[in-house]
């Protein structure tokens, strides 16, 4: 009987410690929660620096999409990290089927591996690529500003043009910055928008400190303003 009562008198604090931890951790969570509600009714930012068509030809299907540029902004090894990141945002937004031209293959038909938007292009750029990828237009991708420690900036600028008569359909041109606090608010509710538990966080937070991660909300932002079909 002395032992059942020994036992029961270090159980009980136990108990009491554990129920104390489950409380304050679910106040914890509680008050995480409460915090990305109010993030996502602040101020976001929104892309205001791009004009477009009304609504995408017709018969626009394919569009053929460039290497990303960095020129002189981004070292090669970086802008070809970031390839893959606006690749597939870009697919997300299901515009039209998107084709990839590797730096590859751009390197051995034209002689280098990107091209700018607003640089000289080689004679008949255009058209030959659209004769052998069976595209209606292709889309340039310039990286103009970059900075891969805190406060990440990313800043980007975007042509789709037609391979016939070389007419632009829409372009884009915005710096973001993750100190701004608008761009903060923006990339949680983006990670937050892809997060089942709908408490991302660590995502939302991840977004703010990974180059990756940021480029990817801002290329999800860019391909928004692409005019509807």
């Amino acid at each position: 009987m002395s032992n059942f009562i020994v036992t029961r008198s270090f159980s009980r604090p136990r108990l009491l410690v554990g129920a104390l931890a489950l409380l304050l951790l679910a106040g914890c969570e509680s008050t995480q929660l409460d915090h990305f509600r109010k993030s996502t009714d602040k101020e976001h930012f929104t892309p205001k620096n791009f004009t477009g068509d009304t609504r995408l030809p017709v018969n626009l299907h394919r569009v053929i999409l460039l290497p990303v540029y960095g020129g002189k902004i981004v070292p090669v090894e970086t802008a070809a990290s970031l390839e893959e990141v606006f690749a597939t945002e870009l697919q997300k937004q299901l515009r039209f089927e998107v084709v990839r031209l590797s730096r590859e293959e751009c390197m051995r038909r034209f002689g280098a591996p990107d091209f700018s938007s607003v640089g000289q292009l080689p004679h008949d750029f255009l058209v030959a690529l659209g004769r052998d990828y069976a595209a209606e237009a292709v889309l340039f991708v310039d990286l103009t500003s970059y900075r891969g420690y805190r406060p990440l900036v990313l800043g980007v600028r975007a042509k789709l043009a037609t391979v016939e008569q070389t007419r632009l359909l829409w372009s884009f041109d915005e710096i973001f910055s993750a100190d701004d606090p608008g761009v903060g608010n923006s990339v949680r509710h983006y990670y937050g928008a892809s997060d089942p538990t709908g408490v991302p966080l660590n995502a939302g937070h991840g977004g703010l400190q990974s180059p990756t991660k940021f480029a990817a909300y801002v290329a999800s932002a860019t391909f928004s303003t692409l005019p509807p079909r």
